[in-house]
């Protein structure tokens, strides 16, 4: 890929990343059915984060990592979007605790929201 090809994929990816960060409250509020299907564990509650980090403190991490696996690549995402350190520095374990906390008080989100808030607080997507 040439400087001018590489430019123009960069834009276009951070246009389709926008795009996705200003619709996110939107499907958020409509929700998933058939013609628009919402993957990932970042459609699950903040309730199954907390019972999976509860886990994972008594030494079953299996479900936590996989949350941990999908705010890795959810940040990843944005930060090549971007092109940005989306979180400023800090790393997954500090990402990790941060959407912990949305999460105690915000159960009735998704793990999506608390991803975002940690977005919007230790960064700022352009």
């Amino acid at each position: 890929m040439n400087n001018d090809e590489d430019m123009k994929y960069r834009l276009q990816l951070r246009v389709a990343v926008l795009c996705a960060l200003l619709l996110a409250p939107t499907a958020a509020t409509l929700g998933a059915t058939e013609d628009r299907p919402l993957w990932g564990y970042g459609v699950r509650s903040c309730k199954a984060y907390l019972d999976a980090a509860l886990a994972m403190d008594d030494g079953d991490a299996g479900e936590y990592v996989r949350y941990e696996d999908w705010i890795t690549g959810f940040v990843s995402g944005l930060n090549l979007a971007l092109g940005d350190d989306t979180l400023s520095g800090s790393d997954i374990d500090t990402a990790m605790h941060r959407t912990r906390a949305y999460c105690k008080d915000n159960q009735d989100k998704d793990f999506f929201n608390a991803a975002m808030d940690l977005v919007r607080s230790m960064g700022s997507p352009r």
